[in-house]
């Protein structure tokens, strides 16, 4: 198979390094273009990949195509390219947050069969631990689904969701990094507080959720029943998570999750 990316932002860098990396794609079998050619050249030249001038002349030289720009050019991206799209039928793979399928579909302003894959990857592609949500439209079959899903799996954990369940994922797993972010911010700014320099309570915050996450998804425990390992009778880290709870943890992290599922909704909406 080969895989075409029109545009080469953070993003679909990251994914094409990513997928070479892993030997998911040989570099021979990657495609990019951009309206900044000199950028895409610089990537391409870099891993080894295929750079060609316009949308229009990578839609016709791959069997998959990711569509890396953004949500607000997307119809005017397929529309510049629908013939060629129409004629040679690649699966169209969309990164854009807050486009449902079935826009994409319509910007096409056809009846004709287009395979169409959303993706909702989050900003840890970048690292190769990212998580992505992935649903189908109504001409995808399962071979290029598991397709798509095998080349995200690649640079981390991929999820085929209901594309009703995207705004969850958002959440979940979309803007949590950010959360993710401000908790270890927090510890780490604790630690400056008891007379730690920055920089060494940043790591050893990182390290801790790190571990953390890694032991949740190694074991497969429950997240209690780890934290019940923890905590000692009488001890630091029960006082620590009481206080926590006192001031409301879990109730204001759900919040905030409720606040970016409302918002994710709101965006799909218009």
């Amino acid at each position: 198979m080969r895989v075409g990316f029109i545009g080469t932002g953070n993003m679909a860098t990251a994914i094409i390094k990513g997928i070479i990396a892993k030997g998911f794609l040989s570099a021979n079998k990657v495609y990019v273009t951009d309206l900044n050619l000199d950028k895409a050249k610089s990537l391409a030249d870099a891993v080894g990949a295929n750079v060609v001038t316009s949308n229009q002349q990578l839609i016709e030289s791959v069997d998959f195509v990711i569509l890396a720009v953004k949500p607000n050019v997307m119809e005017q991206v397929l529309l510049e390219s629908r013939d060629e799209i129409i004629n040679h039928k690649p699966v169209l793979v969309s990164i854009a947050a807050g486009t449902p399928t079935d826009k994409l579909y319509r910007y096409l302003q056809t009846d004709e069969k287009v395979p169409i894959v959303r993706v909702m990857p989050n900003v840890n592609v970048m690292v190769g631990m990212g998580a992505a949500a992935i649903c189908g439209h109504d001409y995808t079959d399962d071979t290029m689904l598991n397709f798509v899903v095998n080349m995200f799996e690649s640079v981390g954990k991929a999820w085929i969701l209901a594309e009703e369940d995207f705004s969850n994922f958002t959440a979940l797993a979309g803007s949590s990094p950010a959360y993710a972010y401000l908790f270890i911010d927090s510890i780490a700014r604790a630690g400056v507080k008891h007379g730690l320099p920055k920089q060494i309570a940043n790591e050893m915050a990182a390290q801790a959720v790190l571990g953390s996450a890694k032991m949740i998804l190694e074991t497969g425990e429950n997240p209690w029943t780890l934290i019940d390992q923890v905590c000692s009778p009488g001890g630091t880290t029960v006082a620590g998570l009481l206080t926590l709870e006192d001031n409301a943890f879990i109730s204001t992290v759900v919040k905030g999750i409720d606040a970016t599922i409302a918002k994710d909704q709101e965006l799909n909406n218009k």
